[in-house]
């Protein structure tokens, strides 16, 4: 059995110790939240699984490494504190661990991500002999593995489009969304993450592992950004009022130039209400999907709708996010130490788990 620790227990932590728990080769030892209010509480119970596995949280993350976990699930977010992220996730790795993360967006494609940053992270991997694999759903499997994986369904292929399409009064983060992304803020606000350069440093990866992955030569990458304010003032479950005439759509594009044409494009369609910009694509039905469309013949589109925590779609995306990088933690260990991507880190059949659940 791998042992494992957690590192954070909200959106996304809470579903990797489920994750974590379900899988045959797993064994969850440690806990690390940095909410005082959590620590000592177990694991199953910040997990949400109604019933104790025996691991209470702690925030001394140095006696948690100390123990020499085999593997580390970095669960707390990277958005608002990218530096003090990737410190921990260096501290982690010189413990001698295989580290899996969704929050160092920079890092998703290791061969092209910032030269100094590339480098502690070696560092850090020759010192202590540890691992780091980054990935999530979108950055993340929903345009690197899947878009690869269909387009060798293709005889030819012209374009590469990976879509997320979301309602994110859903998305479990209000900071993010109102102040991020911008939603419900006036539009003369200058939202961070539509901030010119920002999409190509969470999205460029991507374009680029595929770029490689296709055998395809970039002349650079573009963005495309358009925004949309409420018609009226609407009101959402999880996150109160948002006023007419505020933000209430966004619509971007990262585009990967092929010979002078968009042939690799990441689009994000984001509403807070489904009645702002109705024209722009739209889920086949709830709150979200990820779809993947090749153009070219024949024309290929792939749809895919998670959901979990009672139908939550933006939980569902969590998950898969989640269960990409807990799945290839065994596979990792019985690798040499280094710095991965999606491409060297196989997505393999669930051997061992039908039938198993955490819950």
């Amino acid at each position: 059995m791998i042992s494992v620790v957690v590192w954070g227990t909200g959106n996304m932590g809470r579903l990797a110790v489920r994750s974590v728990e379900a899988h045959p080769a797993l064994r969850l030892t440690g806990v690390i939240v940095h909410d005082p209010a959590k620590v000592g509480r177990d694991a199953g119970d910040l997990a949400g699984l109604g019933r104790d596995l025996g691991v209470a949280a702690t925030a001394d993350a140095g006696a948690v490494l100390a123990a020499r976990p085999q593997a580390v699930v970095y669960a707390a977010s990277g958005d608002i504190r990218p530096d003090d992220a990737l410190a921990d996730v260096l501290t982690a790795i010189r413990a001698g661990a295989v580290v899996v993360t969704p929050a160092l967006y920079a890092i998703y494609d290791q061969r092209g991500a910032p030269p100094e940053m590339r480098a502690e992270v070696l560092d850090a991997i020759t010192e202590g002999g540890g691992s780091l694999f980054a990935s999530g759903v979108d950055p993340g499997w929903g345009n690197d593995v899947l878009p690869l994986l269909v387009s060798g369904l293709a005889g030819t292929i012209d374009v590469v489009r990976c879509q997320e399409i979301f309602d994110y009064s859903t998305y479990d983060q209000p900071d993010s969304v109102r102040y991020l992304v911008g939603m419900g803020q006036p539009m003369d606000y200058e939202p961070p993450m539509l901030a010119a350069t920002v999409p190509t440093m969470v999205w460029g990866g991507q374009v680029r592992l595929m770029a490689r992955a296709l055998g395809a030569e970039l002349d650079e990458i573009r963005e495309t950004v358009d925004r949309r304010p409420l018609d009226a003032t609407i009101t959402t479950a999880s996150m109160g009022e948002f006023e007419k005439g505020t933000q209430g759509a966004v619509r971007f594009e990262v585009q990967g130039i092929v010979a002078g044409e968009p042939r690799i494009v990441v689009e994000h369609v984001t509403r807070i209400h489904p009645s702002c910009a109705p024209d722009w694509p739209v889920p086949p039905d709830g709150d979200g999907a990820h779809r993947v469309v090749i153009e070219g013949v024949p024309r290929i589109e792939v749809t895919v709708e998670a959901t979990d925590e009672h139908g939550n779609r933006a939980a569902g995306g969590n998950a898969t996010a989640a269960g990409r990088l807990v799945n290839a933690i065994d596979w990792l260990v019985d690798a040499e130490p280094g710095l991965y991507d999606a491409l060297d880190v196989p997505v393999r059949p669930a051997a061992g788990r039908l039938g198993r659940t955490a819950s």
